[in-house]
């Protein structure tokens, strides 16, 4: 996850520079929380945020008893995890289903933050879990919303109900009565949303609630935009009373301050991400994971649910064996292309594995579009020379070359790529340093 990549490179920069061994002194901890603040801030976290957060690490690792088994830089890290998961909502806040359906859950949000497409991974999301979602098209005024919903709808196999560009509070309590008549159990109202707040929308979004009474309004807010999207969050909270937060484009290129300050700006919890343009890309939000990602730490759990998704049972248990036993070849790195691919991508993969904030991946390195030429090379190769590559010399590789229709740096690339992934796993079995 691109989000945070600068921040935990900087976090792990800081830590690295701490006493391992004896009781860190109260100048060592002060210097260090200074750094972890600068860091803070420059990721575009909110300045109260950042204040209270170092002062509670502070407070909290000055003095502090070593826990069994962990040295001093292990436990600042420890207590920095503990903190930011606090930070972030603590727990995963889990969408509340009425008790006589229809569910309704309005959503709302600005323009350009991915609203109609995030009804449509919602109700995907819905559908996967065994509920019948209808979705809602009350956006009458953005030119093609409508025709966005329906599109994204179909995609997703769900229903939705439309009456062109009428009143957006009569078409959601028509779409609430007509889910009620054909059995549908969940309504997600996409309401209209403004280039900017303004009194207009926001009234019309406070009559659309009072009519369909919604078990849950999810606020849809851009990463991207940093401590904007926080503002925006709060005044939406303010007028909506907002239940829940989803943060979309956390797959972009930004700071990530957003996703740090929202729950404590605005009282609310996060709970779902969007981590893709797929409508399969959404997550629920879990913020001990989301901490973890950022000390580079990974994200196992996640990664583990993206492969029960992706392949039977019986092959996540051979590739969870593999990833412990570092025991890959190249013939399991050739099945793994297809996986990792199902699973969101070599990169989305990277991103959840322990310790890679260490590893200077370069975007080549795992450009999509070189898992062909990859496959086309391992299959030219014997089975002898994918189990024993470090047999692979000058001659072998010319012969792979011309049989893949491939080139001697592009196999040169894919072995360097091979051996720093095996070099990886086998760090990460045996490093302690997250062990908590």
């Amino acid at each position: 996850m691109a989000l945070f990549s600068g921040l935990s490179e900087k976090l792990n920069h800081i830590f690295s520079k701490l006493t391992k061994h004896g009781r860190l002194t109260e100048l060592e901890i002060k210097t260090a929380m200074r750094e972890v603040r600068i860091a803070l801030l420059e990721a575009d976290v909110n300045i109260s945020v950042v204040k209270e957060f170092v002062a509670k690490v502070s407070e909290r690792a000055v003095g502090q008893e070593i826990i069994k088994n962990l040295n001093p830089t292990q436990q600042v890290i420890k207590i920095v995890n503990e903190e930011l998961i606090a930070l972030m909502g603590a727990t995963n806040s889990k969408l509340q289903f009425a008790s006589n359906p229809p569910t309704v859950i309005m959503m709302a949000g600005l323009q350009g933050a991915g609203k109609t497409t995030l009804v449509g991974k919602l109700g995907m999301m819905l559908k996967k879990q065994g509920r019948k979602p209808l979705l809602v098209a009350c956006d009458v005024y953005r030119p093609a919303a409508i025709n966005q919903l329906k599109v994204v709808g179909e995609k997703a196999g769900c229903t939705v109900f439309e009456k062109g560009q009428g009143n957006p509070v009569k078409i959601a309590k028509e779409g609430v009565a007509y889910a009620k008549s054909y059995g549908f159990d969940t309504v997600i109202v996409d309401t209209a949303g403004r280039l900017q707040i303004d009194e207009e929308l926001m009234k019309e979004l406070e009559k659309i609630k009072a009519e369909v009474n919604p078990s849950e309004i999810l606020l849809v807010v851009d990463s991207m935009t940093g401590q904007v999207a926080v503002e925006v969050a709060d005044t939406f909270n303010k007028r909506l009373e907002v239940t829940g937060l989803v943060l979309t484009k956390l797959d972009g290129d930004t700071r990530g301050g957003a996703t740090l300050s929202m729950k404590a700006v605005t009282g609310k919890p996060i709970k779902f991400c969007s981590v893709g343009e797929k409508l399969g890309d959404l997550e629920p939000f879990y913020p001990d994971r989301m901490a973890n990602r950022i000390l580079g730490m990974g994200d196992v759990l996640s990664l583990i649910e993206k492969a029960q998704e992706a392949v039977t049972e019986e092959q996540a248990k051979k590739m969870e064996k593999k990833f412990r036993e570092n025991s890959f070849t190249l013939d399991d790195y050739l099945s793994q292309f297809e996986t990792m691919k199902k699973m969101g991508g070599i990169k989305d993969v990277l991103a959840m594995l322990p310790g890679m904030g260490k590893f200077k991946i370069r975007e080549e390195d795992i450009d999509e579009k070189k898992i062909l030429i990859n496959k086309a090379i391992i299959q030219s190769m014997t089975m002898y020379e994918r189990e024993n590559p470090s047999v692979i010399n000058s001659s072998r590789k010319n012969r792979i070359a011309k049989g893949s229709g491939t080139t001697v740096q592009d196999i040169n690339r894919l072995l360097k790529q091979f051996e720093q992934t095996k070099l990886m796993m086998k760090q990460m079995k045996n490093n302690k340093m997250f062990r908590f």
